[in-house]
């Protein structure tokens, strides 16, 4: 049997999020068993790590979320 590590309620919203549709709050909230205010709070969190978030409105008139750049995804200073 494979020792495996469990996945951590933080990867699980970052692979919400990097959906091409993105992840609304509620999604979020039943993936991870958070309340919407630290959700909030994590979103605000990537923001400050430097992860680019976008707001869209979905057809079913949802709001989802939804990263397009990870600071790793910067090039690092210093390089050509």
């Amino acid at each position: 049997m494979a020792n495996t590590k469990p996945q951590t309620k933080s990867a699980k919203v970052i692979a919400l999020l990097s959906r091409s549709k993105g992840a609304t709050l509620d999604e979020i909230c039943k993936a991870t068993e958070w309340q919407q205010n630290s959700v909030r709070a994590f979103l605000t969190g990537l923001r400050k790590k430097g992860c680019a978030l976008v707001r869209e409105q979905r057809g079913d008139d949802a709001t989802a979320y939804r990263i397009t750049q990870n600071p790793s995804d910067k090039e690092p200073k210093g390089a050509a």
